[in-house]
């Protein structure tokens, strides 16, 4: 299990505050009746995700079926798992959460959605979000929530007046929250007083370091690839970019175990108010600032990412889904289970938790639902990490991304650990990756 699994309890005592607002929601819309049929599942699992999976027992209950979660993994241990399956003949499940990034690479694997999903239902959601989802024009995947990144800080580490004194003493200037990465690197270091406190961390393998060096490359003013599809990421721009990683490792700003580090672990870490920054996504923020998750509720600061080099944000984002599989030997209650897990209780349960929806009119009512309740934090969360959306950008939507990915984050890791220069270690990595490109090319 990993270790979002062990909050299960907690989550269920979480949703029980709102359990008045959708329990017996889910009867106003029929479901299908699926008596004595179990639903088999492969969920991502991990704190941010396993709320929404609170509310399989009242689909259960509409519809008569079961579900069975054969596993819940993070993205990438349950992406290499569907693989295994595939390759193995072994698809005995329905429905796979799924990522707009790891989508393409599936081809036939899960059926399209739009023969099965009204059109009035899918008006519903953001058209972004149904466009991002969307491979060869084919629907493979209803998005549940969508994601970008932006800056939580700790307010017990920012606003200590010895802290501040001493920031101000040698770069003369008052600390406050970065707004471009060379900032965010030298306060990261500054702030930095192991072991009981680290200036931030990041992930330090899969495709979460692919993804948070894209990010800072485009923010530089690089990019992956060329129009031509020549990889480019191995640019001046993409060795800045992963500089930014090897001199924050270097320095001991970030904890030796963050090389082998996935966002479970950095929110964990953040929580516990171990780091100063973090770069993190939406879904984190109410277990951020709950006394019952983290010792820093009450002083947890937002602030927009950083800048890059070019002066902009490179506002990595995507969209976490379901798909149906074809080998699937229910597809109605498999569909009728994806549109469940997507409709409006369940986003606007996801929205409370911070992620942002993927339903229109969800983005209005649970930023209105925060400002009654007086809930200034949750509010200017949505607030920043909607401004934030304006600099969204997708991972090229191509079959190869992850295999692209997995000889990227290595050259990343051997630069960070001092095997190559980030240069060396870009170049390998470009070089492999126009092979994965031509080989699929060719065929």
């Amino acid at each position: 299990m990993k270790a979002g699994r062990t909050l299960k309890t907690l989550l269920l005592a979480c949703v029980a505050t709102v359990g008045l607002t959708v329990a017996g929601q889910a009867a106003e819309q029929d479901w299908g009746s699926f008596p004595g049929y179990t639903l088999k599942v492969k969920l991502v699992g991990g704190t941010q995700y396993e709320k929404l999976y609170t509310r399989i027992p009242e689909w259960e209950k509409a519809t008569g079926a079961k579900v069975q979660i054969v596993s819940s993994e993070n993205y990438f241990d349950l992406d290499r798992e569907i693989k295994q399956d595939i390759a193995s003949g072994s698809v005995n499940w329905c429905v796979g959460s799924n990522h707009t990034s790891f989508a393409p690479q599936y081809g036939k694997f899960y059926i399209d959605l739009k023969p099965y999903i009204s059109e009035d239902i899918l008006s519903e959601y953001v058209p972004s979000a149904i466009r991002n989802s969307t491979v060869n024009g084919q629907l493979v995947q209803l998005p549940r929530v969508t994601d970008i990144s932006n800056i939580y800080y700790n307010e017990l580490v920012y606003d200590n007046p010895d802290v501040k004194a001493r920031y101000k003493a040698k770069f003369g200037k008052d600390l406050a929250p970065p707004t471009t990465f060379d900032e965010y690197k030298q306060q990261a270091i500054f702030l930095s007083a192991p072991p009981n406190l680290y200036g931030t961390a990041f992930p330090g393998k899969d495709e979460g370091l692919t993804g948070r060096f894209m990010e800072i490359l485009r923010a530089n003013g690089g990019d992956m690839f060329d129009a031509q599809m020549n990889p480019t990421f191995n640019s001046k721009a993409g060795v800045d970019a992963l500089q930014f990683f090897v001199d924050l490792y270097k320095a001991k700003a970030v904890p030796a175990g963050t090389i082998n580090y996935t966002w479970d672990d950095i929110g964990q870490s953040f929580a516990a108010g171990t780091l100063a920054l973090d770069i993190d996504w939406p879904g984190f923020a109410a277990f951020f600032n709950n006394p019952k998750t983290s010792k820093i509720a009450g002083h947890v600061g937002l602030a927009l990412a950083p800048i890059g080099e070019a002066g902009k944000r490179g506002g990595w984002s995507g969209s976490h889904s379901f798909s149906v599989t074809a080998a699937c030997d229910n597809k109605k209650a498999a569909v009728s289970f994806v549109e469940f897990m997507t409709d409006y209780d369940s986003e606007m349960m996801e929205a409370r938790a911070g992620n942002l929806p993927t339903r229109t009119k969800v983005f209005a009512d649970v930023e209105a639902e925060f400002k009654q309740q007086h809930n200034d934090y949750m509010a200017n969360m949505f607030s920043i990490w909607q401004a934030s959306l304006a600099d969204a950008r997708t991972p090229p939507l191509i079959p190869e991304w992850i295999d692209v990915s997995n000889v990227i984050w290595p050259a990343i890791q051997s630069a960070v650990l001092g095997q190559k220069t980030a240069q060396q270690a870009l170049d390998d990595a470009a070089a492999k990756a126009k092979q994965i490109v031509q080989d699929q090319s060719d065929n």
